[in-house]
């Protein structure tokens, strides 16, 4: 066999599909939950009484509970195992959930959407490593081709979802609908799921570094979300402090005797340095997208929530596309060559959004995100197999993890930038809207290329599985 042929994969068999669906499910809540509540902001303001400014919380909480969650979901798994972790994390998302349902203020809300977040933030980076792990090398490609869909469609779906429930219930049932689902998945995890017994080398939780990455996240994205809303001090006091606590946690990281949190000489190891720089911009271009995108469609546009979920569902078929496309070459096709070409529609995807000036009919933005959609399933799947396959089975728990992180940290501080672009061009456009959400537009181009350069040290060929 040559140097560049891709070795034989195994097959993927049934059961390991139906445990990829049992694990993706948690994926789908946790990553639609994000997007689902924001169809409901004006009814639940009027439905607690509060400002737009308060009950944004409601997201914004949810967003930062998850980075705070993240980072320890690799010692969690490696302590108590992959599905007992798992298991705890869809349980804590439930009840967060029901406490939302019931709760009877904007404040109790925002408290109830915090727990949310802790279950949410651990589910897609445990139920990654546990299928990697229950796969095996030679077959994580494939079944990562799959599931990495999901992410994808939960920006598009969710407004979708949300403006339906709204349509025909109250707003409880944003949080309702996830009960089921839950339950579901927990009785089917416990049957069918294989429990990945804990790791052997017992390491202390790294409480220093927890108290200097989550809350450093934390503050950082919400410095960024005070700049999108134009508060001056608070942003500059949020994002200085954010920066110098991941700047000690990188100190400490590097220099402890015992296991981080997050190594930071992961980054430094090729090929997951790449890896991880592609995440965070592919994180920052699909929501940045889909932070603009539902905002140009209802303010410039006239559409109603539903409408505007409707126009951007393409990007969901593209993806599914993308991913049955994928899953038949991922074992054939070198992985920079898939990154590099996904990266490639995403540009040709985006070009007709930096005209919106120009009014481009429904038919071009649908086709555009169906080709968008195609792009970005090209680029998951590949990424995360490369690092899967390329690690030890007991560092799994850890480096998904860290890949998860990145890919959030990547949405929420690309969201952010776009928002402060976008208002800087509303100020200079005037009442031009659709030209200021153009030249937004031009950024996320800007991240595809930043995410293409880093592709580049992506490997030429695959790595022989064992």
């Amino acid at each position: 066999m040559s140097k560049d042929a891709a070795p034989p994969a195994e097959r993927v068999d049934g059961q390991l599909l139906r445990i990829a669906f049992i694990l993706v499910l948690g994926t789908f809540m946790a990553t639609i939950d994000a997007t689902i509540v924001s169809v409901g902001i004006d009814t639940l303001t009027a439905e607690f009484g509060a400002s737009v400014a308060e009950i944004q919380w409601v997201t914004t909480a949810y967003l930062l509970a998850v980075v705070a969650a993240v980072p320890a979901s690799g010692w969690l798994a490696d302590r108590f195992g992959g599905r007992r972790t798992w298991l705890v994390a869809v349980g804590v998302f439930l009840l967060g959930s029901a406490l939302c349902a019931l709760a009877w203020s904007a404040t109790s809300l925002i408290v109830f959407r915090i727990v949310q977040g802790l279950g949410g933030g651990l589910l897609p980076a445990t139920g990654q490593a546990l299928l990697a792990r229950v796969a095996g090398p030679s077959r994580t490609g494939r079944v990562i081709s799959v599931v990495a869909v999901v992410p994808l469609l939960s920006p598009v779906l969710g407004p979708l979802v949300g403006g339906s429930i709204l349509g025909v219930a109250s707003w409880p049932w944003l949080f309702l609908v996830n009960l089921p689902i839950g339950a579901v998945a927990i009785l089917l995890a416990r049957r069918h799921v294989p429990a990945v017994p804990p790791s052997t080398r017992r390491t202390a939780f790294d409480l220093r570094g927890a108290l200097l990455l989550s809350p450093g996240l934390a503050v950082l994205v919400y410095g960024l979300t005070e700049i999108a809303h134009g508060r001056t001090l608070p942003a500059t006091i949020g994002v200085c402090a954010g920066l110098a606590m991941l700047a000690a946690f990188t100190v400490h990281g590097l220099r402890t005797r015992g296991t981080p949190l997050v190594d930071p000489r992961l980054f430094s190891r090729p090929p997951f340095g790449a890896a991880a720089f592609a995440l965070v911009v592919l994180g920052a271009s699909v929501f940045g997208t889909m932070f603009l995108l539902p905002l140009y469609l209802q303010t410039a546009r006239g559409l109603s929530p539903w409408e505007a979920g409707l126009l951007l569902a393409p990007q969901g078929l593209g993806a599914v596309a993308g991913s049955v496309l994928v899953n038949r070459a991922i074992d054939k096709v070198a992985p920079r060559t898939l990154v590099v070409t996904g990266i490639g529609l995403i540009l040709v995807g985006t070009v007709p959004f930096t005209q919106l000036g120009h009014e481009p009919p429904d038919l071009l933005i649908a086709s555009a995100l169906v080709v968008r959609g195609v792009g970005m399933a090209m680029i998951t799947a590949p990424v995360m197999n490369i690092v899967y396959s390329r690690i030890e089975p007991a560092h799994l728990p850890r480096a998904s993890g860290a890949l998860n992180l990145l890919n959030i940290v990547g949405g929420s501080v690309g969201t952010a930038a776009l928002a402060v672009v976008l208002q800087d061009r509303l100020a200079a456009r005037g009442t031009d809207i659709s030209w200021a959400f153009a030249d937004t537009f031009w950024w996320v181009l800007g991240f595809c290329l930043l995410a293409a350069a880093g592709a580049t040290r992506l490997p030429r060929t695959h790595v022989r599985k064992s």
